[in-house]
Protein backbone atom coordinates (compact mmCIF):
# COMPACT_ATOMS: atom_id res chain seq x y z
CA UNK A 1 0.00 0.00 0.00
CA UNK A 2 2.87 2.76 0.66
CA UNK A 3 3.23 5.22 3.50
CA UNK A 4 0.53 7.62 4.35
CA UNK A 5 1.58 9.33 7.62
CA UNK A 6 3.94 9.25 10.32
CA UNK A 7 3.53 10.45 13.18
CA UNK A 8 6.50 10.77 15.70
CA UNK A 9 6.90 11.20 19.24
CA UNK A 10 3.74 14.02 19.40
CA UNK A 11 3.34 15.64 22.84
CA UNK A 12 0.31 18.26 22.91
CA UNK A 13 -0.73 19.94 26.40
CA UNK A 14 -3.61 22.04 27.42
CA UNK A 15 -2.57 24.49 30.51
CA UNK A 16 -0.99 22.13 32.77
CA UNK A 17 -2.54 19.49 31.66
CA UNK A 18 -0.71 16.48 29.46
CA UNK A 19 -3.41 15.05 26.56
CA UNK A 20 -0.63 13.47 24.55
CA UNK A 21 2.67 12.72 26.02
CA UNK A 22 4.25 10.85 23.15
CA UNK A 23 2.33 9.46 19.92
CA UNK A 24 4.12 7.28 17.36
CA UNK A 25 2.01 5.35 14.77
CA UNK A 26 1.99 5.33 11.23
CA UNK A 27 -1.35 5.01 8.75
CA UNK A 28 -0.39 3.23 5.26
CA UNK A 29 -2.52 4.58 2.07
CA UNK A 30 -5.74 2.89 1.40
CA UNK A 31 -5.71 1.28 5.54
CA UNK A 32 -8.81 1.48 7.68
CA UNK A 33 -7.42 2.38 11.03
CA UNK A 34 -9.87 3.32 14.35
CA UNK A 35 -8.82 5.51 17.25
CA UNK A 36 -10.21 4.34 20.60
CA UNK A 37 -9.29 5.25 24.18
CA UNK A 38 -11.46 6.54 27.20
CA UNK A 39 -13.10 9.99 27.00
CA UNK A 40 -10.18 12.76 27.27
CA UNK A 41 -7.81 10.86 25.82
CA UNK A 42 -7.27 12.87 22.79
CA UNK A 43 -8.28 10.76 20.30
CA UNK A 44 -10.29 14.55 18.37
CA UNK A 45 -7.44 16.17 19.84
CA UNK A 46 -4.93 13.93 17.68
CA UNK A 47 -7.41 14.17 14.41
CA UNK A 48 -7.11 17.80 14.76
CA UNK A 49 -3.48 18.10 14.57
CA UNK A 50 -3.78 15.56 11.80
CA UNK A 51 -5.43 18.21 9.41
CA UNK A 52 -3.88 21.23 10.75
CA UNK A 53 -6.15 22.51 12.86
CA UNK A 54 -4.32 22.87 15.94
CA UNK A 55 -0.52 23.05 16.40
CA UNK A 56 0.89 19.97 17.93
CA UNK A 57 3.93 20.89 21.09
CA UNK A 58 6.78 18.39 20.12
CA UNK A 59 7.16 15.24 17.71
CA UNK A 60 6.76 15.22 13.96
CA UNK A 61 4.31 14.87 11.69
CA UNK A 62 5.74 13.37 8.37
CA UNK A 63 3.11 13.05 5.23
CA UNK A 64 4.58 10.67 2.88
CA UNK A 65 2.19 12.47 0.16
CA UNK A 66 1.59 15.70 -1.10
CA UNK A 67 -1.67 17.88 -0.47
CA UNK A 68 -3.14 15.00 0.63
CA UNK A 69 -7.71 16.20 0.42
CA UNK A 70 -9.06 15.41 3.93
CA UNK A 71 -12.46 15.20 4.80
CA UNK A 72 -13.54 15.86 8.60
CA UNK A 73 -16.76 14.66 9.72
CA UNK A 74 -16.93 16.27 12.77
CA UNK A 75 -19.71 14.93 16.06
CA UNK A 76 -22.83 16.42 15.11
CA UNK A 77 -23.18 19.13 17.79
CA UNK A 78 -20.05 20.53 16.33
CA UNK A 79 -21.92 22.08 13.51
CA UNK A 80 -23.58 25.27 13.43
CA UNK A 81 -26.84 26.57 11.86
CA UNK A 82 -24.94 28.59 8.91
CA UNK A 83 -22.81 25.64 8.25
CA UNK A 84 -25.95 23.57 7.30
CA UNK A 85 -26.88 26.78 5.02
CA UNK A 86 -23.38 27.07 3.74
CA UNK A 87 -23.67 22.53 2.85
CA UNK A 88 -27.34 23.08 0.50
CA UNK A 89 -25.03 25.85 -1.37
CA UNK A 90 -21.93 25.01 -3.17
CA UNK A 91 -20.77 23.97 -6.93
CA UNK A 92 -22.98 22.39 -9.23
CA UNK A 93 -21.06 19.13 -9.27
CA UNK A 94 -20.75 18.94 -5.56
CA UNK A 95 -23.99 19.88 -4.93
CA UNK A 96 -25.68 17.31 -7.24
CA UNK A 97 -23.28 14.60 -5.08
CA UNK A 98 -24.79 16.16 -1.98
CA UNK A 99 -28.23 15.81 -3.09
CA UNK A 100 -27.77 12.22 -4.35
CA UNK A 101 -25.91 11.01 -0.98
CA UNK A 102 -28.63 13.01 1.38
CA UNK A 103 -31.48 11.11 -0.90
CA UNK A 104 -29.87 7.96 -0.32
CA UNK A 105 -29.46 8.42 3.73
CA UNK A 106 -33.13 9.17 3.62
CA UNK A 107 -32.94 12.60 3.73
CA UNK A 108 -35.16 14.26 0.73
CA UNK A 109 -35.65 18.02 -0.97
CA UNK A 110 -33.37 19.19 1.47
CA UNK A 111 -33.04 22.55 -1.19
CA UNK A 112 -36.77 23.12 -0.97
CA UNK A 113 -35.72 23.75 3.26
CA UNK A 114 -36.17 26.67 4.77
CA UNK A 115 -34.33 28.57 7.36
CA UNK A 116 -36.60 26.84 10.24
CA UNK A 117 -36.45 23.69 8.71
CA UNK A 118 -32.67 23.92 8.94
CA UNK A 119 -32.87 25.55 12.95
CA UNK A 120 -34.73 22.60 13.74
CA UNK A 121 -32.57 19.36 12.71
CA UNK A 122 -32.31 16.34 14.66
CA UNK A 123 -28.82 14.91 15.70
CA UNK A 124 -29.41 11.98 12.96
CA UNK A 125 -30.28 14.57 10.30
CA UNK A 126 -27.29 16.70 11.10
CA UNK A 127 -25.10 13.49 11.03
CA UNK A 128 -25.92 12.24 8.00
CA UNK A 129 -26.00 16.15 6.29
CA UNK A 130 -22.47 16.06 7.16
CA UNK A 131 -21.67 12.85 6.06
CA UNK A 132 -23.56 13.92 2.39
CA UNK A 133 -21.29 16.90 1.87
CA UNK A 134 -17.91 15.24 2.61
CA UNK A 135 -18.36 12.19 0.29
CA UNK A 136 -19.15 15.02 -2.26
CA UNK A 137 -16.28 16.56 -1.99
CA UNK A 138 -14.36 13.17 -2.62
CA UNK A 139 -11.14 13.44 0.09
CA UNK A 140 -8.58 11.12 -0.32
CA UNK A 141 -8.20 10.58 3.42
CA UNK A 142 -11.41 10.50 5.50
CA UNK A 143 -11.18 11.50 9.14
CA UNK A 144 -15.00 10.19 10.91
CA UNK A 145 -15.41 11.05 14.12
CA UNK A 146 -18.35 9.21 15.42
CA UNK A 147 -19.85 8.56 12.26
CA UNK A 148 -23.07 6.13 13.44
CA UNK A 149 -24.12 8.66 16.73
CA UNK A 150 -27.34 9.64 16.05
CA UNK A 151 -28.16 7.27 13.01
CA UNK A 152 -30.77 4.49 12.26
CA UNK A 153 -30.13 1.34 11.04
CA UNK A 154 -30.18 2.11 7.59
CA UNK A 155 -28.04 4.86 8.12
CA UNK A 156 -25.15 3.03 9.52
CA UNK A 157 -25.54 0.02 7.16
CA UNK A 158 -25.45 2.36 4.40
CA UNK A 159 -21.59 3.89 5.28
CA UNK A 160 -20.08 0.49 6.04
CA UNK A 161 -21.38 -0.17 2.87
CA UNK A 162 -19.82 2.61 1.62
CA UNK A 163 -16.60 2.67 3.16
CA UNK A 164 -16.67 -0.54 1.61
CA UNK A 165 -16.14 1.00 -1.60
CA UNK A 166 -14.21 3.87 -0.86
CA UNK A 167 -10.28 3.90 -2.05
CA UNK A 168 -8.83 6.28 0.31
CA UNK A 169 -7.50 6.66 4.08
CA UNK A 170 -10.00 6.15 6.41
CA UNK A 171 -9.59 7.20 10.09
CA UNK A 172 -12.37 6.27 12.61
CA UNK A 173 -12.87 7.71 16.24
CA UNK A 174 -15.65 5.58 17.49
CA UNK A 175 -16.96 3.71 19.87
CA UNK A 176 -19.92 1.70 18.05
CA UNK A 177 -18.30 -1.93 18.46
CA UNK A 178 -20.00 -3.23 15.50
CA UNK A 179 -19.62 -0.92 12.97
CA UNK A 180 -15.47 -1.07 14.12
CA UNK A 181 -15.57 -4.82 13.33
CA UNK A 182 -17.36 -4.41 10.06
CA UNK A 183 -15.27 -1.67 8.93
CA UNK A 184 -11.50 -1.74 10.89
CA UNK A 185 -8.42 -3.05 9.87
CA UNK A 186 -6.68 -1.78 12.52
CA UNK A 187 -6.67 -0.37 15.97
CA UNK A 188 -4.72 2.64 17.45
CA UNK A 189 -5.70 2.89 21.07
CA UNK A 190 -4.52 5.69 23.15
CA UNK A 191 -3.68 5.52 26.82
CA UNK A 192 -1.81 7.78 29.20
CA UNK A 193 -0.72 9.65 26.12
CA UNK A 194 0.74 6.89 24.38
CA UNK A 195 -0.30 4.92 20.91
CA UNK A 196 -0.51 1.48 21.31
CA UNK A 197 -1.94 -0.63 17.62
CA UNK A 198 -3.63 -3.88 17.34
CA UNK A 199 -3.78 -5.13 14.15
CA UNK A 200 -6.85 -6.47 13.40
CA UNK A 201 -10.94 -5.11 14.20
CA UNK A 202 -12.66 -4.24 17.67
CA UNK A 203 -13.47 -8.00 18.52
CA UNK A 204 -9.85 -9.10 17.98
CA UNK A 205 -8.36 -5.32 19.53
CA UNK A 206 -10.30 -6.94 22.94
CA UNK A 207 -8.94 -10.15 22.89
CA UNK A 208 -5.35 -9.75 21.98
CA UNK A 209 -5.98 -6.36 24.94
CA UNK A 210 -6.98 -8.88 27.24
CA UNK A 211 -4.51 -11.61 26.81
CA UNK A 212 -1.60 -8.69 26.41
CA UNK A 213 -2.74 -7.64 29.98
CA UNK A 214 -2.52 -11.47 31.10
CA UNK A 215 0.81 -12.22 29.78
CA UNK A 216 2.29 -8.87 31.34
CA UNK A 217 0.42 -9.33 34.25
CA UNK A 218 2.36 -13.12 34.64
CA UNK A 219 5.56 -12.03 33.96
CA UNK A 220 5.53 -8.98 36.39
CA UNK A 221 4.40 -11.54 38.83
CA UNK A 222 7.32 -13.95 38.06
CA UNK A 223 9.67 -10.89 37.90
CA UNK A 224 7.96 -10.35 41.93
CA UNK A 225 8.84 -13.03 42.75
CA UNK A 226 11.95 -13.22 41.45
CA UNK A 227 13.18 -10.13 43.48
CA UNK A 228 11.06 -11.46 46.77
CA UNK A 229 13.62 -14.08 46.83
CA UNK A 230 16.58 -11.72 45.81
CA UNK A 231 15.25 -9.69 48.98
CA UNK A 232 15.64 -12.68 50.77
CA UNK A 233 18.88 -13.84 49.81
CA UNK A 234 20.39 -10.21 50.72
CA UNK A 235 18.76 -10.42 53.69
CA UNK A 236 20.70 -13.66 54.77
CA UNK A 237 23.80 -12.66 53.33
CA UNK A 238 23.61 -9.64 55.43
CA UNK A 239 23.24 -12.19 58.65
CA UNK A 240 26.29 -13.95 57.31
CA UNK A 241 28.79 -10.98 56.45
CA UNK A 242 27.61 -9.55 59.94
CA UNK A 243 28.54 -13.03 61.70
CA UNK A 244 32.01 -12.79 59.74
CA UNK A 245 32.58 -8.92 60.95
CA UNK A 246 32.14 -9.96 64.27
CA UNK A 247 34.05 -13.13 64.42
CA UNK A 248 36.87 -10.70 62.93
CA UNK A 249 37.12 -8.76 65.84
CA UNK A 250 37.11 -11.61 68.57
CA UNK A 251 40.54 -12.30 70.68
CA UNK A 252 42.67 -15.27 69.94
CA UNK A 253 41.12 -16.84 67.12
CA UNK A 254 43.04 -20.26 66.77
CA UNK A 255 42.65 -21.05 62.96
CA UNK A 256 43.77 -23.79 60.71
CA UNK A 257 43.45 -21.54 57.63
CA UNK A 258 46.46 -19.86 55.97
CA UNK A 259 45.24 -17.10 56.57
CA UNK A 260 45.13 -15.84 60.22
CA UNK A 261 41.68 -16.28 61.93
CA UNK A 262 40.62 -12.62 61.87
CA UNK A 263 41.40 -12.62 58.14
CA UNK A 264 39.69 -15.40 57.34
CA UNK A 265 36.53 -13.24 58.95
CA UNK A 266 37.28 -10.59 57.03
CA UNK A 267 37.62 -11.57 53.96
CA UNK A 268 34.50 -13.84 54.31
CA UNK A 269 32.58 -10.65 55.61
CA UNK A 270 33.97 -8.51 52.33
CA UNK A 271 33.01 -11.41 49.99
CA UNK A 272 29.23 -11.60 50.97
CA UNK A 273 29.36 -7.65 51.19
CA UNK A 274 30.06 -7.67 47.65
CA UNK A 275 27.53 -10.28 46.92
CA UNK A 276 25.00 -8.11 48.67
CA UNK A 277 25.88 -5.02 46.62
CA UNK A 278 25.75 -6.80 43.19
CA UNK A 279 21.96 -8.49 44.31
CA UNK A 280 21.29 -4.68 45.37
CA UNK A 281 22.28 -3.51 41.77
CA UNK A 282 20.02 -6.16 40.25
CA UNK A 283 17.37 -4.77 42.30
CA UNK A 284 17.69 -1.05 40.73
CA UNK A 285 18.05 -2.69 37.39
CA UNK A 286 14.65 -4.57 38.04
CA UNK A 287 12.90 -1.76 39.26
CA UNK A 288 14.78 0.95 36.04
CA UNK A 289 14.27 -1.72 33.37
CA UNK A 290 12.27 -4.52 34.31
CA UNK A 291 8.32 -5.06 33.58
CA UNK A 292 5.97 -2.94 34.80
CA UNK A 293 2.79 -3.53 36.18
CA UNK A 294 -0.18 -3.59 33.94
CA UNK A 295 -2.50 -1.12 34.23
CA UNK A 296 -5.86 -2.46 35.10
CA UNK A 297 -8.95 -0.81 33.38
CA UNK A 298 -10.83 1.87 35.58
CA UNK A 299 -13.28 0.55 37.56
CA UNK A 300 -16.71 2.28 36.47
CA UNK A 301 -19.53 1.16 38.40
CA UNK A 302 -23.49 1.63 37.85
CA UNK A 303 -25.56 0.29 40.27
CA UNK A 304 -29.57 0.44 39.54
CA UNK A 305 -31.59 -0.81 41.86
CA UNK A 306 -35.12 -1.66 40.94
CA UNK A 307 -37.96 -1.13 43.95
CA UNK A 308 -39.50 -5.16 43.91
CA UNK A 309 -43.36 -3.56 43.90
CA UNK A 310 -44.93 -3.54 40.91
CA UNK A 311 -47.96 -4.91 39.19
CA UNK A 312 -47.62 -7.49 36.23
CA UNK A 313 -48.66 -5.41 32.98
CA UNK A 314 -46.30 -2.49 33.15
CA UNK A 315 -47.91 -0.61 30.27
CA UNK A 316 -50.47 -1.69 27.53
CA UNK A 317 -51.22 0.37 24.11
CA UNK A 318 -55.11 -0.35 22.89
CA UNK A 319 -55.26 1.11 19.12
CA UNK A 320 -53.07 3.73 19.50
CA UNK A 321 -52.68 6.72 16.52
CA UNK A 322 -50.03 9.94 15.95
CA UNK A 323 -49.10 12.08 13.80
CA UNK A 324 -47.82 15.49 13.03
CA UNK A 325 -49.75 17.17 10.47
CA UNK A 326 -49.69 15.04 6.93
CA UNK A 327 -47.47 12.73 8.85
CA UNK A 328 -48.26 9.96 10.29
CA UNK A 329 -45.76 8.38 12.58
CA UNK A 330 -48.21 5.28 13.74
CA UNK A 331 -51.34 4.41 13.67
CA UNK A 332 -53.85 1.80 14.95
CA UNK A 333 -51.12 -0.24 17.39
CA UNK A 334 -51.64 -2.35 20.14
CA UNK A 335 -49.24 -3.39 22.53
CA UNK A 336 -48.11 -4.78 26.38
CA UNK A 337 -44.92 -4.48 28.20
CA UNK A 338 -44.51 -6.95 31.26
CA UNK A 339 -42.57 -6.46 34.64
CA UNK A 340 -38.96 -7.39 33.87
CA UNK A 341 -38.75 -7.41 30.33
CA UNK A 342 -36.29 -5.85 28.62
CA UNK A 343 -37.61 -4.35 25.04
CA UNK A 344 -35.75 -2.98 22.47
CA UNK A 345 -37.71 -0.03 20.15
CA UNK A 346 -36.59 -0.49 16.39
CA UNK A 347 -36.94 1.54 13.13
CA UNK A 348 -35.64 3.96 11.28
CA UNK A 349 -35.00 7.77 12.31
CA UNK A 350 -37.98 9.81 12.42
CA UNK A 351 -40.49 6.42 12.78
CA UNK A 352 -41.72 8.08 16.04
CA UNK A 353 -39.94 6.07 19.03
CA UNK A 354 -38.79 9.22 21.11
CA UNK A 355 -42.80 10.10 20.41
CA UNK A 356 -43.50 7.38 22.10
CA UNK A 357 -42.00 7.35 24.73
CA UNK A 358 -42.67 11.44 25.47
CA UNK A 359 -46.38 10.10 24.99
CA UNK A 360 -45.59 7.10 28.06
CA UNK A 361 -44.37 9.82 30.00
CA UNK A 362 -47.03 11.72 29.64
CA UNK A 363 -45.12 14.55 27.77
CA UNK A 364 -47.92 14.32 24.59
CA UNK A 365 -50.82 12.63 24.19
CA UNK A 366 -51.50 10.07 21.30
CA UNK A 367 -54.51 11.34 19.09
CA UNK A 368 -56.34 8.51 19.07
CA UNK A 369 -56.34 4.93 21.39
CA UNK A 370 -55.77 4.65 24.99
CA UNK A 371 -52.21 3.76 27.00
CA UNK A 372 -52.19 2.51 30.25
CA UNK A 373 -49.26 2.99 32.69
CA UNK A 374 -49.54 0.75 35.92
CA UNK A 375 -49.83 3.14 39.23
CA UNK A 376 -47.38 1.20 40.76
CA UNK A 377 -44.55 2.62 38.16
CA UNK A 378 -41.84 4.34 38.81
CA UNK A 379 -40.00 5.47 35.64
CA UNK A 380 -36.04 6.76 35.39
CA UNK A 381 -35.88 7.82 32.13
CA UNK A 382 -32.67 9.51 30.23
CA UNK A 383 -32.98 10.98 27.35
CA UNK A 384 -30.53 11.83 24.08
CA UNK A 385 -30.02 15.75 24.80
CA UNK A 386 -27.02 15.69 27.85
CA UNK A 387 -26.57 19.29 26.76
CA UNK A 388 -30.35 20.33 28.68
CA UNK A 389 -28.31 20.27 32.15
CA UNK A 390 -27.45 23.51 34.20
CA UNK A 391 -23.78 24.22 33.44
CA UNK A 392 -23.71 26.93 35.54
CA UNK A 393 -23.99 24.28 38.54
CA UNK A 394 -20.82 21.78 39.82
CA UNK A 395 -21.95 18.02 39.22
CA UNK A 396 -22.93 17.98 42.99
CA UNK A 397 -25.19 20.98 42.54
CA UNK A 398 -27.20 19.38 39.82
CA UNK A 399 -28.74 16.70 42.22
CA UNK A 400 -29.97 19.39 44.28
CA UNK A 401 -29.44 16.74 47.29
CA UNK A 402 -29.71 18.21 50.88
CA UNK A 403 -29.58 15.02 52.78
CA UNK A 404 -26.17 14.36 54.74
CA UNK A 405 -26.92 10.42 54.20
CA UNK A 406 -28.03 10.44 50.91
CA UNK A 407 -25.36 13.33 49.90
CA UNK A 408 -22.81 10.33 51.30
CA UNK A 409 -24.83 7.92 48.83
CA UNK A 410 -24.16 10.30 45.97
CA UNK A 411 -20.14 10.95 46.14
CA UNK A 412 -19.93 7.30 46.76
CA UNK A 413 -21.64 6.38 43.55
CA UNK A 414 -20.24 9.56 41.82
CA UNK A 415 -16.47 8.18 42.55
CA UNK A 416 -17.54 4.38 41.24
CA UNK A 417 -18.59 5.92 38.06
CA UNK A 418 -14.98 7.23 37.56
CA UNK A 419 -15.25 10.86 39.00
CA UNK A 420 -12.56 12.15 41.26
CA UNK A 421 -12.87 13.85 44.24
CA UNK A 422 -11.82 17.19 42.53
CA UNK A 423 -14.11 16.61 39.52
CA UNK A 424 -17.76 16.95 41.30
CA UNK A 425 -16.97 20.19 42.13
CA UNK A 426 -16.18 20.82 38.30
CA UNK A 427 -18.78 23.46 36.47
CA UNK A 428 -21.37 21.37 34.10
CA UNK A 429 -20.07 23.43 31.64
CA UNK A 430 -16.24 21.75 31.70
CA UNK A 431 -17.35 18.28 31.23
CA UNK A 432 -17.11 16.20 28.40
CA UNK A 433 -20.11 14.52 26.41
CA UNK A 434 -19.33 11.31 27.71
CA UNK A 435 -19.34 12.86 31.38
CA UNK A 436 -22.59 14.33 31.11
CA UNK A 437 -24.02 11.19 30.00
CA UNK A 438 -22.45 9.94 33.15
CA UNK A 439 -24.18 12.61 35.52
CA UNK A 440 -27.41 11.99 33.70
CA UNK A 441 -26.82 8.30 34.35
CA UNK A 442 -25.99 9.05 37.71
CA UNK A 443 -29.37 10.92 38.06
CA UNK A 444 -31.50 8.12 37.35
CA UNK A 445 -29.39 5.70 40.00
CA UNK A 446 -30.37 8.35 42.66
CA UNK A 447 -34.27 7.42 41.69
CA UNK A 448 -35.98 5.36 43.50
CA UNK A 449 -37.55 3.44 39.90
CA UNK A 450 -38.87 -0.31 38.85
CA UNK A 451 -38.96 1.07 35.18
CA UNK A 452 -35.59 2.64 32.80
CA UNK A 453 -36.52 4.20 29.59
CA UNK A 454 -33.20 4.58 27.81
CA UNK A 455 -32.62 7.06 24.75
CA UNK A 456 -29.58 6.14 23.15
CA UNK A 457 -27.77 5.90 26.45
CA UNK A 458 -24.46 4.75 25.24
CA UNK A 459 -24.06 8.25 23.48
CA UNK A 460 -20.29 9.60 24.39
CA UNK A 461 -19.68 7.10 26.64
CA UNK A 462 -16.15 5.37 25.95
CA UNK A 463 -16.07 1.91 25.49
CA UNK A 464 -14.68 0.89 28.42
CA UNK A 465 -17.98 2.81 30.47
CA UNK A 466 -20.51 1.00 27.67
CA UNK A 467 -19.36 -2.55 28.66
CA UNK A 468 -19.85 -2.07 32.11
CA UNK A 469 -22.85 -0.20 31.68
CA UNK A 470 -24.45 -3.42 29.77
CA UNK A 471 -23.55 -5.59 32.28
CA UNK A 472 -25.53 -3.46 35.06
CA UNK A 473 -28.43 -3.25 32.39
CA UNK A 474 -28.15 -7.50 32.37
CA UNK A 475 -28.24 -7.60 35.86
CA UNK A 476 -31.05 -5.15 36.70
CA UNK A 477 -34.65 -6.69 38.01
CA UNK A 478 -36.83 -4.09 36.34
CA UNK A 479 -37.93 -3.31 33.09
CA UNK A 480 -36.39 -1.87 30.62
CA UNK A 481 -37.20 -0.02 27.86
CA UNK A 482 -34.30 1.03 25.76
CA UNK A 483 -33.88 3.18 22.00
CA UNK A 484 -30.47 2.42 20.60
CA UNK A 485 -28.53 1.67 17.54
CA UNK A 486 -25.90 -0.11 19.43
CA UNK A 487 -25.84 -3.38 18.17
CA UNK A 488 -23.79 -5.23 20.62
CA UNK A 489 -26.10 -3.75 23.65
CA UNK A 490 -29.00 -4.33 21.82
CA UNK A 491 -28.03 -8.25 21.01
CA UNK A 492 -26.77 -8.46 24.76
CA UNK A 493 -29.72 -6.70 26.39
CA UNK A 494 -33.16 -7.07 24.53
CA UNK A 495 -35.30 -9.99 25.04
CA UNK A 496 -37.92 -8.51 23.26
CA UNK A 497 -38.58 -5.72 20.70
CA UNK A 498 -41.23 -3.23 18.99
CA UNK A 499 -40.53 -2.77 16.02
CA UNK A 500 -42.09 0.31 14.01
CA UNK A 501 -42.69 -0.16 10.33
CA UNK A 502 -45.42 0.46 7.98
CA UNK A 503 -46.36 3.30 10.01
CA UNK A 504 -47.26 0.58 12.86
CA UNK A 505 -45.89 -1.07 16.39
CA UNK A 506 -45.45 -4.41 16.93
CA UNK A 507 -44.40 -6.69 19.99
CA UNK A 508 -42.13 -9.13 18.79
CA UNK A 509 -41.01 -12.16 20.72
CA UNK A 510 -37.91 -12.79 19.28
CA UNK A 511 -34.79 -11.45 20.92
CA UNK A 512 -33.25 -8.58 19.06
CA UNK A 513 -30.10 -10.80 17.81
CA UNK A 514 -33.05 -13.35 16.53
CA UNK A 515 -34.95 -10.81 14.97
CA UNK A 516 -31.66 -9.23 12.78
CA UNK A 517 -30.48 -13.04 12.05
CA UNK A 518 -34.02 -13.28 10.33
CA UNK A 519 -34.04 -10.14 9.04
CA UNK A 520 -30.72 -10.27 7.53
CA UNK A 521 -31.44 -13.34 5.68
CA UNK A 522 -29.33 -15.83 8.48
CA UNK A 523 -32.20 -17.71 8.61
CA UNK A 524 -30.27 -20.58 8.94
CA UNK A 525 -28.85 -19.55 11.66
CA UNK A 526 -31.84 -18.41 12.97
CA UNK A 527 -33.06 -22.20 13.00
CA UNK A 528 -29.75 -23.98 14.58
CA UNK A 529 -31.85 -24.12 17.64
CA UNK A 530 -32.76 -27.79 17.75
CA UNK A 531 -36.37 -29.42 18.32
CA UNK A 532 -35.62 -30.01 22.09
CA UNK A 533 -34.71 -26.43 22.47
CA UNK A 534 -37.52 -25.23 20.69
CA UNK A 535 -40.55 -27.36 22.45
CA UNK A 536 -38.67 -26.18 25.74
CA UNK A 537 -39.32 -23.11 24.54
CA UNK A 538 -42.47 -23.43 24.13
CA UNK A 539 -43.17 -25.32 27.13
CA UNK A 540 -41.61 -22.76 29.61
CA UNK A 541 -44.04 -20.33 28.19
CA UNK A 542 -46.82 -22.66 28.46
CA UNK A 543 -46.44 -22.60 32.15
CA UNK A 544 -45.71 -19.10 32.84
CA UNK A 545 -49.64 -18.13 31.42
CA UNK A 546 -50.94 -20.48 33.59
CA UNK A 547 -49.25 -19.11 36.38
CA UNK A 548 -50.98 -15.42 35.06
CA UNK A 549 -54.04 -17.18 34.50
CA UNK A 550 -54.27 -18.68 38.18
CA UNK A 551 -53.99 -15.32 39.39
CA UNK A 552 -56.88 -13.63 37.25
CA UNK A 553 -60.24 -14.33 36.97
CA UNK A 554 -62.75 -15.65 34.14
CA UNK A 555 -64.83 -12.71 32.53
CA UNK A 556 -61.58 -10.28 33.33
CA UNK A 557 -60.43 -9.01 30.04
CA UNK A 558 -56.48 -10.04 30.49
CA UNK A 559 -57.73 -13.52 31.36
CA UNK A 560 -59.61 -13.90 28.43
CA UNK A 561 -56.15 -12.43 26.34
CA UNK A 562 -54.04 -14.98 28.17
CA UNK A 563 -56.89 -17.89 27.42
CA UNK A 564 -56.86 -17.14 24.40
CA UNK A 565 -52.70 -17.04 23.84
CA UNK A 566 -52.71 -20.35 26.06
CA UNK A 567 -55.31 -22.11 23.02
CA UNK A 568 -53.04 -21.08 20.61
CA UNK A 569 -49.40 -22.45 22.76
CA UNK A 570 -51.25 -25.60 23.11
CA UNK A 571 -52.14 -25.59 19.64
CA UNK A 572 -48.64 -25.12 18.75
CA UNK A 573 -47.27 -27.83 20.85
CA UNK A 574 -49.39 -30.31 19.66
CA UNK A 575 -48.33 -29.33 16.15
CA UNK A 576 -44.83 -29.39 17.13
CA UNK A 577 -44.90 -32.85 18.13
CA UNK A 578 -47.04 -34.46 16.15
Amino acid sequence: MGLLLRCLNIKKEFGDRVILKDMSFHIEKGERVAIVGNNGAGKTTMANIITGALEHDGGALLWHEDNVKIGYLHQSSYYSQDEFEDMIQGEKGEIQEFFHTSKELGIEKIEQWNESRLKNLSGGEKTKLAIARIWAEKPGLLILDEPTNHMDYEGIQWIIGELEKYNGTIILISHDRYFMDKTAQRIIEIEDGIAYSYKGNYSFYRDEKRKRYESQLHQYETQEKYKEKIQSDIKQLKQWSDKGHRESTKKRIVSENKLGGKEYFRAKAKKKDNQVKSKLKRLEKIDLEGIKKPKEEQKITFNFVSEAKSSNRIFEAKEISKGFGDKVLFEKSSFYIRKGEKIGLFGKNGCGKTTLIKAILKELYVDEGDLYLSPSTKVAYLSQDVMNLDGDKTVLETFGIENYERRGMLQTLLTNMGFSKCMIHKKVSTLSLGERTRVKVAYMIMMENNVLILDEPTNHLDLHSREMLEKTLEEYEGTILLVSHDRYLLDRLCDKILIFEESRIKRCEYSFKEYMDMKEGNVKKSKEKSKEEQLMILENRIAAVLGELSLLSPGVEEYEKLDEEFKTLIKRKREFCG
